[in-house]
């Protein structure tokens, strides 16, 4: 059992690179809670886990959470050994086909997302998460998608960043209308997406069902920049995704992203029809 009493499942990350460098974690956090001359169950006490939980951090059978490798340093006194290991464990939380969209995110000065069947990732609340990812087939365990709402979680850290980067966001007015989750769920996720749209740095914008021309008929695509102005295109299906970095491809997506957020409502119109789905619930 975890902290939290559930039923830890055992489980290795689901790719070469998250397991190489969450097993090489587990191994350092072993040899200094040795050092230090703790048990897994002293030292779980210290960190708020159960010595179960110690267990499948130290032998790479469970990724760690960022607070938990930040209290660890802290405890173990490892002088920022463990700390530094935090961003490239943090990045093992996404799936394999998701790792270098999720760095690229981070790096963003302007990121432009359209997306027609489900929010973004970057929109969604904890409880939106977890009813989307319960719905996958075939099934995701328990322990699975804690580690992929984390991961989500920890990406929405770009909107507070500072300088902060530009946001675009158009979404089909069929994913604001799914309520997945049930209606207590839609009603917190229509909040949030007021609150985001709210934001300086923020546009969101709805693309209405009655409309008859969308640009965005090949389906969802984020395009993203980068400092120095380099421009990657990232479509996803399936699980599979494409990471495209081809200037022709980039600037045809920036193109086809302007045609899209000029045929969708605009974001004051966007935010008033949010507004207005909420008080039908």
């Amino acid at each position: 059992m975890d902290e939290s009493g559930r039923a830890e499942v055992e489980r290795r990350p689901d790719d070469e690179p998250g397991t190489g460098v969450v097993v090489a974690f587990g191994k350092q956090l072993k040899v200094l809670r040795e050092r230090a001359g703790m048990d897994r169950q002293e030292f779980g006490k210290l960190v708020g886990y159960a010595a179960q939980s110690i267990a499948s951090f130290e032998q790479g059978r469970r990724i760690p959470q960022p607070r938990f490798i930040t209290e660890s340093d802290r405890v173990l006194d490892a002088g920022g050994v463990l700390l530094a290991l935090r961003d490239e464990v943090a990045r093992a939380q996404y799936p394999a086909f998701f790792r270098d969209m999720a760095r690229l995110e981070a790096e963003a000065v302007e990121l432009c997302a359209y997306d027609a069947y489900v929010l973004n990732g970057l929109l969604q609340t904890e409880e939106y998460m977890r009813a989307v990812l319960a719905m996958r087939r075939p099934l995701l365990d328990d322990e699975t998608i804690a580690v992929r709402v984390s991961g989500r979680l920890a990406r929405q850290q770009l909107f507070d960043r500072w300088p902060a980067p530009l946001l675009s966001f158009v979404m089909d007015e069929a994913a604001v209308r799914k309520p997945y989750g049930g209606a207590d769920v839609m009603r917190g996720q229509l909040e949030q997406i007021l609150l985001l749209g709210r934001k300086r740095n923020v546009e969101i914008q709805v693309m209405p069902l009655d409309r008859e021309d969308n640009a965005g008929v090949d389906g969802p695509f984020k395009l993203i920049t980068r400092k120095a102005g380099e421009q990657f295109l990232y479509t996803e299906v399936q699980g599979k995704s494409h990471l495209l970095t081809d200037r022709h491809e980039t600037h045809l997506a920036g193109a086809r992203y302007g045609i899209i957020r000029g045929q969708a409502l605009s974001p004051r119109e966007s935010l008033g029809f949010i507004e207005k789905l909420l008080g039908e619930l």
